[in-house]
């Protein structure tokens, strides 16, 4: 007899399930590693898993790298959605915004670190390409959000459109994390500190008379 739909959905979100539960294990490895030092036996032997069942839920490293890195990123994505709830206030977007940024930074440098090994890799590896690429935009439309909600509250149109304006905060969060990574903590507070200076220029000027 054929399993019936039900179970064939609940075997399916079983397998679902377990390989979610690798990507969360591969992500620490990854995050300590980076891409090219990291094998599927390295990731196996730094978690509860066996080499021969990693092996089973992915064909290859490729493959566990670009699931565990949508992963990651689909649970990103909405960090800055409370403070988009609870800010009242433009300024006070912007606090809550770059307190977030740093907090990020602090609390989970190796995710990022291997976001922008990812990328970069992606320039090579024709593979990694598509994934990273949705990723990525899914990231800018995640900082438009903030953007958008900090013009509404400000009461002016941006000024930019959506791929410059995540260039520029993107490229003052990567600086920040370099510096980070390499054991300068304080680079936090003046990231904090630049991200209230550029914000306001993602805006078009008031009008005179304002």
């Amino acid at each position: 007899m054929a399993p019936s739909p039900s179970t064939r959905r609940g075997t399916v979100d079983k397998f679902d399930a377990r390989r979610d539960q690798l990507a969360e294990s591969a992500l620490k490895t990854l995050g300590e590693l980076g891409y090219a030092r990291t094998t599927l036996r390295e990731i196996a032997n730094n978690s509860t898993f066996s080499h021969g069942v990693v092996h089973y839920y992915f064909q290859d490293k490729l493959e566990l790298v670009i699931h565990s890195v949508r992963y990651y990123k689909a649970r990103c994505v909405t960090r800055y959605d409370g403070v988009l709830a609870a800010s009242l206030t433009a300024d006070g977007l912007v606090d809550a915004f770059a307190a977030k940024l740093a907090e990020t930074i602090r609390e989970e440098a190796p995710m990022h670190r291997l976001w922008y090994d990812l990328r970069t890799q992606s320039m090579f590896e024709e593979q990694l390409r598509d994934a990273v690429t949705v990723i990525d935009k899914t990231l800018e439309e995640m900082i438009w959000r903030v953007v958008s909600r900090y013009a509404e509250l400000s009461d002016r149109p941006p000024a930019l459109e959506p791929p410059l304006a995540y260039a520029m905060l993107d490229g003052l969060f990567q600086q920040a994390l370099l510096a980070y990574v390499g054991g300068d903590t304080e680079v936090l507070t003046l990231l904090v500190g630049q991200v209230r200076a550029v914000m306001p220029l993602l805006l078009a000027p008031l009008p005179a008379g304002h």
